[in-house]
């Protein structure tokens, strides 16, 4: 039981180092053509997979604060979406509203693929003999996919008009921008933490077991 615990707090610790180095330096951000997806959720999705839940929602929230820190020390364009310290454009001041942006996602990104992974290791479908591989690539999209829709969607509501001044466009033109940031950075961001849960999950789970 010590060892099994010993096991999960280390495995907890290095997923922490490696969300803080992932946000803090560019290693955390893929450079695409148009686009920049991020990689910073999929050791929060991994951690959920092999520690549990309850683990899963701090990495997420860790996942937030540094976050938030980032987006308040080194701000960008969309910074005023998730730290209340950052004027919202069009107004004087910030607001705790981003908070929630900030903070939901990330924790749900901490949660979620936990219960999509074991429920999908319960499906009766073993005569199709889907590996726990395949399993853990879905989980890795469900994962992203759970960060990605619960963000933008949520800067639409919250942020629909300041948005649209950010990037100078009409309020009707933002569900647009919004749909097509969705399927661009949703989809790469899904397929580099399908790539990676898959490649690294499986590996952790029998290292957690003690049986490597």
């Amino acid at each position: 039981m010590r060892s099994a615990a010993t096991r999960k707090l280390t495995v907890m610790g290095m997923f922490s180092a490696i969300i803080i180095l992932l946000i803090f330096t560019p290693i955390g951000f893929i450079n695409l053509p148009f686009i920049k997806a991020t990689i910073v959720h999929v050791p929060v999705i991994i951690g959920a997979v092999i520690l549990g839940p309850k683990y899963g929602a701090a990495l997420g929230f860790l996942f937030g604060a540094g976050s938030l820190i980032s987006n308040t020390f080194i701000p960008s364009g969309l910074s005023f979406a998730f730290s209340p310290a950052i004027t919202v454009p069009g107004t004087d001041s910030g607001s705790p509203l981003s908070l929630i942006i900030c903070f939901v996602p990330r924790i749900l990104v901490g949660v979620i693929p936990w219960f999509a992974y074991t429920g999908l290791c319960k499906l009766p479908i073993k005569q199709f003999k889907v590996t726990n591989t395949i399993w853990l690539a879905v989980t890795g999209v469900v994962g992203a996919f759970t960060n990605t829709l619960l963000v933008m969607p949520l800067i639409y509501l919250i942020f629909k008009e300041p948005f649209a001044l950010y990037r100078g466009i009409s309020t009707g033109a933002v569900l647009g921008v919004v749909m097509g940031i969705i399927g661009s950075n949703g989809l790469m961001e899904a397929i580099a933490a399908a790539v990676l849960t898959a490649a690294i999950a499986g590996v952790l789970q029998l290292v957690i077991k003690g049986e490597k």
